[in-house]
């Protein structure tokens, strides 16, 4: 059963153009012109209930956008969502008590005041009744580990306790579907691997369909079956996160600090060396042509090397490979 379809959804906003200066200045208010931007181009795909969706790409590619249609927020120029069998826009009240909302870089909780007020606050919005609430309120406080900071002041709640809070405001009204955009944005590595736990928990004693748009990778990879990739508006990949392993990130990033004036030459078919600054190199590795490990021994056999870290490609480089053409389908 499918909880979202979205069918040629297009999203276009007006910029205001303006030219240097003072005249400019003037120009633009007796004869402002505009520049007509689309931020979503004929996006269409389905969500199934209970799925956990990834929904990545770089800045300005349209995920937010899609994200606030799809919960009502914003009207699409054109094309057709339904999510939950309701169209955002016409019945955004309906839709409202279904589903769930966490961005990342916009709180809803009260920044002075302790988290149990918000929570109490909305459990009035919803009209949930109370003691339906306070079983719910018990089991998240539960679920979250939150019960010993739900009287601070979220104020002087550090970032991941305070997502965690967030989380739970955005599910007292036992939401269907949760679109959660970047909620672990700023979080240091413990915090991040709490919040993903606790998603793909959610999801497997609720079945709550969840879609996640994140810059973080590990993220998508370790809490999301599927991802749908989107640049300039357009979807470049929609399948399984194993897939895109498999096809598209078949190569590692290698990033190296020498201790010594030593040059480093590794000529070896199926790995690039870019030097990056002074004893400073990048070194990316075809993992399918040799293993991190051989590649490793083979660079701490032969330099003294200062700091070694691998990496995942960047998101905007994976993009550009699918997106160009670069890697074989």
């Amino acid at each position: 059963m499918d909880v979202i379809t979205v069918k040629r959804l297009c999203k276009d906003f007006k910029a205001k153009q303006k030219e240097a200066g003072l005249k400019g200045s003037i120009k633009s208010i007796f004869h402002p012109q505009y520049k007509s931007i689309k931020a979503v181009n004929n996006v269409s795909f389905n969500v199934k209930e209970g799925e956990i969706v990834g929904f990545i790409g770089p800045n300005g590619a349209g995920k937010s956008t899609t994200i606030k249609m799809m919960s009502g927020i914003l009207y699409p120029t054109s094309g057709e969502i339904k999510v939950l069998d309701l169209n955002p826009q016409k019945e955004r009240r309906k839709l409202s008590y279904k589903i769930g909302t966490v961005f990342g870089q916009k709180p809803q909780l009260w920044y002075h005041l302790p988290p149990i007020d918000t929570f109490n606050l909305f459990s009035k919005i919803y009209e949930i009744p109370q003691k339906e609430y306070e079983r719910r309120l018990d089991r998240l406080v539960k679920m979250f580990e939150v019960k010993n900071i739900l009287n601070q002041p979220v104020r002087k709640l550090s970032l991941g306790q305070r997502m965690r809070c967030e989380l739970i405001a955005s599910l007292l009204h036992n939401p269907k579907v949760i679109f959660l955009d970047e909620p672990t944005i700023g979080l240091d590595i413990i915090a991040k691997k709490k919040i993903r736990e606790l998603v793909k928990q959610l999801n497997e004693v609720e079945k709550i369909s969840v879609i996640l748009t994140s810059h973080d990778l590990d993220d998508v990879e370790q809490v999301c079956n599927r991802l749908i990739i989107i640049n300039e508006g357009k979807i470049v990949y929609d399948g399984s996160t194993k897939e895109i392993r498999e096809k598209y990130l078949k190569y590692k990033l290698i990033k190296l600090i020498l201790a010594d004036k030593s040059k480093l030459d590794l000529n070896v078919p199926g790995v690039k060396v870019t030097p990056s600054g002074e004893f400073k190199y990048d070194i990316e590795v075809d993992t399918s042509q040799h293993s991190l490990n051989e590649m490793i021994n083979k660079i701490l056999s032969r330099y003294k090397v200062e700091d070694i870290s691998i990496l995942d490609p960047p998101i905007e480089e994976i993009i550009e490979r699918i997106y160009l053409g670069k890697v074989k389908r």
